[in-house]
């Protein structure tokens, strides 16, 4: 059995909590892993965690629901619960895949968390198809990098700059992390601090490459097999 999809509650109603929990704990596909009560603590948690699905209360003090979706730049797969249908069609804007009117009953939680199983299990065949983009932490929350537009990945510390075609980012990832999340016959690390899109690369020299007029360069201990990747 695969592992269950991490979930959480943001819900100031505890009444409301309670419900989704005990439906949450009935589904051994899923994982409860945080409970919040308002926006502020959402937007905390998902600054520093992975989360696959959140069940979002939007009338909540100081930042409703819909707020905390326009403010957090990526979010988990969203069911929101309401007492008002009226806020439906405008969450879909920010890919909300269903919507619970309390009182949540249990064949509805189901429909619901059926219909987010139905889009992972689209985007799992998709992944199959081809790797098109990574997820990595910047500035606190998760976000996809396209790898078509990815350059190359430079080590900085505990962190990693991707290079994209637009802009470069500080992402929270080791270098060794992310080499395992990358498709290895499009990349390759040339250095212990540098990996590169091997399609990107303008110029190749004894010691160094050129991407874009940056120039970077080539471990002793990488030589030979960039040579041998970049003849096929």
């Amino acid at each position: 059995m695969k592992d269950p999809k991490k979930c959480i509650i943001v819900d100031d109603e505890p009444a409301a909590h309670y419900v989704l929990a005990n439906y949450i704990k009935q589904n051994p596909q899923l994982e409860l892993v945080f409970q919040g009560y308002n926006g502020i603590e959402a937007m905390d948690y998902l600054r520093e965690n992975h989360v696959d699905l959140m069940f979002l209360d939007i009338n909540m003090p100081e930042i409703s629901g819909m707020e905390l979706l326009k403010i957090i730049p990526t979010h988990p797969k969203t069911i929101l619960t309401t007492a008002y249908s009226e806020f439906a069609l405008e969450s879909y804007d920010y890919g909300v895949i269903d919507y619970l009117l309390k009182p949540i009953y249990f064949p509805r939680f189901l429909k619901a968390v059926d219909r987010f199983f139905s889009t992972e299990n689209a985007k799992a065949k998709e992944e199959e198809v081809a790797v098109n983009s990574i997820s990595v932490k910047v500035d606190g929350y998760f976000m996809d990098i396209e790898l078509d537009q990815l350059l190359f990945a430079q080590s900085f510390g505990n962190y990693v700059k991707l290079h994209t075609m637009k802009r470069t980012y500080l992402a929270s990832i080791t270098t060794s992390e992310l080499e395992k999340c990358l498709p290895e016959k499009s990349f390759m690390r040339i250095h212990k601090s540098y990996i590169v899109a091997l399609d990107k690369i303008d110029v190749t020299e004894k010691d160094f490459v050129i991407i874009k007029n940056e120039k970077l360069p080539i471990g002793i201990t990488y030589k030979r097999e960039l040579s041998d990747r970049l003849k096929k």
